[in-house]
């Protein structure tokens, strides 16, 4: 109930209270409460033209949910997984990093095959990172040894900087300047 509160006196005022009626792209990481709870919220209450979730491997309530809203208010989904770019505009993309369907993680199964991108504009990037915890972590590190693709200038810290993720050796990959964690008051 806190995130559909969240939703209603926080999330959707702030957007209306700055002009915005109009979203052109909503990124879901997953499916957890946590995680979707205000977004239902948000896509049954103001217009928004594409979402772009990850391969679902598991079911839901929340998914269900989410595809009867989807289907009623006629928005364009994209399901992606790794290895696909997902163009905004000129100069500014997503590279799918995670979840993978040819690996797919069977523990804590939403959470490890959370919606991983990082989005680049110019020099610039974010990581993010969902809810994965070190076991998906680990298959990313095998996934992109020998590369520079998990390299970002801001890492969103997995599952709200809990200590199932964010090994050094994951941190000494992507060697963030910012580390963002998304919590809440309690």
């Amino acid at each position: 109930m806190i995130h559909l509160m969240c939703g209603k006196k926080t999330l959707l005022p702030y957007l209306l209270d700055r002009g915005y009626s109009v979203i052109d792209y909503v990124l879901i990481s997953h499916f957890d409460q946590d995680h979707i709870g205000s977004i239902l919220y948000l896509l049954e209450e103001i217009k928004v033209r594409n979402v772009i979730i990850g391969k679902q491997f598991e079911d839901s309530k929340n998914y269900q949910a989410f595809l009867e809203i989807v289907r009623e208010k006629k928005i364009k989904v994209q399901l992606v997984e790794i290895g696909q770019r997902i163009n905004i505009e000129k100069g500014l993309y997503f590279d799918v990093l995670w979840p993978n369907s040819k690996k797919v993680i069977r523990e804590n199964n939403i959470n490890n095959n959370s919606l991983v991108c990082k989005m680049v504009y110019q020099d610039f990037s974010v990581l993010f990172t969902g809810d994965i915890e070190t076991i998906a972590e680990n298959a990313m590190l095998e996934e992109y040894k020998n590369t520079n693709r998990l390299s970002s200038t801001i890492l969103k810290v997995a599952h709200h900087g809990s200590k199932s993720s964010s090994t050094q050796q994951f941190l000494n990959m992507v060697k963030p300047k910012i580390a963002l964690i998304g919590v809440r008051k309690k």
